[in-house]
């Protein structure tokens, strides 16, 4: 047998020794004086570590709640005002449409009367007045 910690028969046995498998296993660890280095150390001279939680790995949304809130307030403004402007379009649109109706129609008035007018002024009328006195000067006159 040869290997590191193999002691021949004959020589008699002092100090420490050291069996095979029960020696601690190193570790590397980061050095506190210079974290780019690893300084070998033995396991059992290290603090023990606690155990940690367990970790939730449920899956989680892309965007947390409060964002998704935002977004949807934001498109649903978005989508309010641009039926708004159709609304606001449609309603111009037919107060266009009544102000030309408005506009034509007191156009079609307006040619009536200056027709009539017109008519009135041609014919010639005769207007008789009767005047009738009073005692007391008081008259009394009627068409």
């Amino acid at each position: 047998m040869s290997g590191k910690h193999v002691i021949p028969a004959s020589t008699p046995v002092t100090g420490f020794v050291e069996l095979g498998d029960e020696h601690d296993p190193i570790v590397h660890v980061p050095d506190p004086y210079n974290p780019n280095r690893s300084v070998a150390v033995r396991r059992s001279s290290l603090a023990p570590t606690l155990p940690s939680e367990a970790r939730d790995l449920t899956p989680q949304p892309l965007l947390d709640p409060k964002a998704q809130r935002y977004i949807g307030a934001g498109v649903g403004a978005g989508v309010a005002a641009w039926g708004g402007g159709h609304l606001l379009a449609g309603a111009s649109a037919l107060m266009s449409a009544a102000t030309g109706f408005g506009v034509t129609i007191a156009s079609i008035i307006f040619m009536m009367t200056v027709a009539r007018v017109a008519v009135a002024l041609r014919r010639p009328r005769t207007v008789n007045v009767k005047n009738v006195n009073v005692l007391g000067g008081r008259s009394k006159t009627s068409t």
